[in-house]
């Protein structure tokens, strides 16, 4: 796809997300006006966020898996709707539970476009390119997170709007997205039976609740200490086992186990949980800070926290820019985590009357640094899996991110409240005792205080007790970041692909199947690297191909190990064709990166084969069926047993009809030729009775077809072969019309006469020698006026008109000199 393909399918996505994201900041800085209205405590505060979290987080994964399923183009429109419904409901709230259900309504539906928005990129662009447009969304996160607290606060301000406008404005970008989706969003659907794990889905979904419910209640309703910790605690961890014992099972499991056999997979999804609590919490709690520690209004909140933003917005653009020249990622992930880091270390330290450019410095470090981390750690895992697990892999991270988001602004809510009673505590002895009895009032209600009502004494106390409690946030969320960066220091770095999700199968399916024949430079490019050890154990795991050692030891006690070399490290797996279905009888031959052959076997009835590899290394397996295009694959064997599954393309049909241009006649017994790109051939036929040819077993691309047909001039058209079925074309020829005859002296027929034709123009249509019987022929002629020049005695020129089929028999007589 081109650039501008590509940007016109990204645009109704980035709108989607544009929505999304602008829903969950617009509300940051009205939260305390929209509590202060419903009659809501701090408690509320915290759901009406963590209820869009939590419905975000369980369903980014059901999101992912129905991406690797049906058409990601429906799925996003789903999304979309299921959030502008969550919004309209939002602004008709009436209560705190009202609006905590709406919000859930809207984390369904932004989860669904922040985990899409990530798959359908990977699907259209390539690893290497990708950075580039993950700039574009990280801009288009940056714009949303900036404008929604802004424009949030300008809508609380402003009296005859109020804060339910701020639930309402996302609607009619989304509803534009909508429309924009469907005219220029358009990606392959992928028809095949839909077996969604609802059973994965829901003990999932239960842990999650159960523990933010534990940790939102603890220490407020109970202790951290107490016996429905124990349940809850223990709950949830009995319900994340039965999720991983009902996934272990599942054909088509919500969250692929195997998945977490590669390290990448793992530490990626660890470093997005340590990352989405530094990121919410800075997000959420900042505009509390502003507005209750600094005394700012809604609006002022907004554009205070510009730097963060800003630093989010340059980090992810440049990072993403350098990354696609480069291909170089790791060390953006590193720079990020000390970066975010230090920002959350030195946000640690403010109080309510810090200067405000010390915590713009601390923003931006935080801004920084968060932008370097989130869109690169979903870079580098969608660069470790094969296409079919893109979209669950890619959810796996996004719901981690999701999951530490939920959890930190849970656990940190809680927190906070201890620690502003703690320091209120502390210092309520500087009030007087009329003012202390006042100040009590104030936090015995368990509502947000109205910093405008309270005397100045009260107020400026308060302000105190906030700007710590909240400052203590970031200090206890700074050894989290520290741990996100300790987990990306043992992330491998893997050279970016250069080919989209999309575009990968059918490069795999192009590549040879001959030992001897060279790969394709990017094949080969990546064997020397993993040959070299710059490129870690690859497609074994991070082609998403190893299934469990249970599914290893069926393979090989199926297959055995015909063909193989006895007493080496066994390559097990399944050989599939189209819509996961065995291909028997398959070939599978193993051979070195020198080309010699190591092994072969051939696949039985459930497609499953065995092949041994001599030792630890770098090998070539091939895998070719009748009616199948021929795949090679590189694996690394590194001492323990290999399961490798190896998808074959069918080959496609081409057939077609051969026609008269002038009468739309069929045309019988023309000759059909297909030659690839380069010009070799691939396959010929010839019409039939009624004009048809069909040719089957073609690669899909572009081929040329050439026809050429008696009486018509010969024609040549590229066709563009389809991946699958069968593709069909017709071809109208036009009549070619010819002008033949014998040239004769006074003794008989003249050879080696000079014959030139002369059309109207006075330009030479073509030059023949007679034989030695004298006669001459031109053809593929169009009709009109021509002259007929033969030399050889005295010149001697004659006109005719050429019609039809053209003119036979036009002898031409030449005398002696001198006659």
């Amino acid at each position: 796809m081109t650039h501008r393909q590509i940007m016109e399918a990204l645009s109704g996505l980035l709108l989607g997300m544009f929505a999304a994201i602008l829903s969950s900041t617009i509300v940051s800085n009205a939260l305390p006006e929209i509590i202060g209205d419903l009659g809501g405590g701090q408690s509320a505060y915290t759901w009406v966020v963590t209820a869009s979290l939590l419905a975000m987080t369980a369903s980014t994964p059901l999101w992912g898996k129905l991406a690797d399923l049906v058409s990601k183009k429906a799925l996003v429109q789903i999304a979309l709707c299921v959030y502008v419904v969550g919004s309209v409901v939002a602004g008709l709230s009436q209560n705190p539970g009202m609006l905590i259900t709406a919000r859930a309504i809207q984390g369904l539906g932004a989860g669904g476009l922040s985990a899409l928005a990530q798959i359908i990129m990977a699907a259209m662009i390539s690893p290497r390119e990708r950075g580039r447009y993950s700039g574009y969304l990280g801009a288009t996160f940056a714009v949303a997170t900036v404008g929604g607290p802004l424009l949030g606060g300008v809508i609380t301000d402003t009296s005859w709007l109020g804060w339910r406008w701020c639930l309402y404005v996302g609607v009619p970008f989304a509803l534009i997205a909508l429309v924009v989706l469907q005219k220029t969003l358009h990606l392959p659907v992928v028809k095949r039976t839909v077996k969604v794990d609802w059973a994965g889905a829901f003990f999932i979904t239960a842990a999650v609740c159960l523990l933010l419910v534990w940790v939102t209640f603890a220490d407020d309703k109970y202790d951290w200490m107490s016996w429905q910790t124990a349940v809850m605690v223990g709950g949830a961890v009995l319900l994340t086992a039965i999720f991983v014992f009902v996934e272990s099972k599942a054909s088509e499991p919500i969250i692929p186990l195997r998945l977490f056999r590669n390290r990448t997979i793992t530490l990626a999804s660890l470093a997005s949980l340590f990352v989405g609590i530094a990121m919410f919490a800075g997000t959420v709690y900042f505009s509390q800070y502003f507005q209750l520690a600094r005394d700012k209004s809604p609006t002022m909140s907004g554009v205070m926290t510009i730097p963060m933003i800003g630093g989010l917005f340059i980090s992810s653009t440049v990072s993403g820019q350098i990354i696609t020249k480069t291909g170089k990622w790791k060390g953006w992930l590193l720079a990020g985590g000390v970066l975010l880091t230090a920002g959350l270390g030195l946000l640690g330290t403010m109080r309510y009357d810090t200067p405000y450019w010390h915590l713009g410095i601390y923003m931006a470090l935080m801004g920084l640094g968060v932008g370097m981390m989130m869109q690169n750690l979903v870079l580098c895992t969608q660069n470790q899996v094969a296409p079919s697990d893109l979209g669950a892999a890619s959810s796996v991270v996004t719901f981690f991110r999701s999951l530490g988001g939920a959890v930190g602004v849970s656990v940190l809510g809680s927190v906070m409240s201890t620690r502003i009673s703690h320091y209120a505590q502390d210092t309520i002895g500087q009030l007087k005792p009329e003012e202390q009895m006042a100040a009590g009032k104030a936090m015995g209600t368990g509502q947000i205080p109205d910093m405008d009502l309270l005397p100045a004494p009260i107020r400026t106390w308060l302000e105190s007790a906030y700007g710590h409690g909240i400052g203590d946030i970031f200090l206890y969320v700074a050894p989290i970041a520290l741990l996100a960066f300790l987990v990306t220091l043992f992330i491998k770095e893997v050279p970016l692909r250069t080919s989209g999700a999309l575009a990968q199968p059918a490069q795999a399916a192009s590549q040879t199947a001959s030992p001897a024949a060279p790969a394709p430079a990017e094949a080969t490019a990546e064997r020397e690297q993993v040959a070299a050890g710059q490129v870690p154990a690859a497609p074994a795991e991070e082609n998403g191909a190893a299934t469990g050692t249970q599914r290893l030891a069926a393979v090989a006690t199926a297959a055995g190990s015909a063909g193989s070399v006895s007493g080496g490290i066994p390559v097990r797996g399944f050989v599939r064709g189209a819509e996961s279905a065995p291909v028997p009888q398959a070939a599978v031959t193993l051979i070195s990166l020198g080309g010699r052959q190591l092994g072969r076997s051939v696949a039985q009835a459930d497609g499953s084969y065995a092949v041994d590899a001599p030792g630890a290394g770098s090998y070539v397996l091939i895998a070719s069926a009748d009616g199948y295009q021929p795949q090679a694959s590189t694996i690394v064997v590194n001492g323990e047993p290999v399961a490798y599954d190896i998808l074959l393309s069918g080959t496609s049909g081409l057939n077609g009809l051969v026609r008269a241009a002038e009468d739309g006649q069929p045309v019988e017994g023309a000759m059909v030729i297909v030659t690839d790109v380069r010009g070799d051939l691939l396959a010929t036929s010839t019409t039939g009775a009624q004009g048809e040819f069909s040719l089957a077993e073609l690669v899909p691309g572009t081929v040329t077809i050439a026809v050429n047909a008696a009486g018509f001039r010969p024609r040549a058209l590229p066709v563009e072969v389809g991946g699958t079925g069968v593709t069909r074309v017709e071809v109208d020829l036009e009549a070619g019309a010819r002008v033949q005859g014998v040239v004769r002296a006074p003794h008989g027929p003249l050879a080696d006469a000079r014959v030139t034709l002369v059309d109207a123009a006075g330009n030479v249509v073509g030059t023949a020698t007679t034989g030695s019987d004298g006669a001459y022929a031109f053809t593929d002629l169009d009709g009109g006026e021509y002259t007929v020049i033969a030399t050889g005695y005295p010149p001697v020129a004659t006109a005719l008109t050429v019609s039809g089929q053209g003119v036979d028999g036009h002898d031409i007589e030449l005398a002696h000199p001198g006659e």
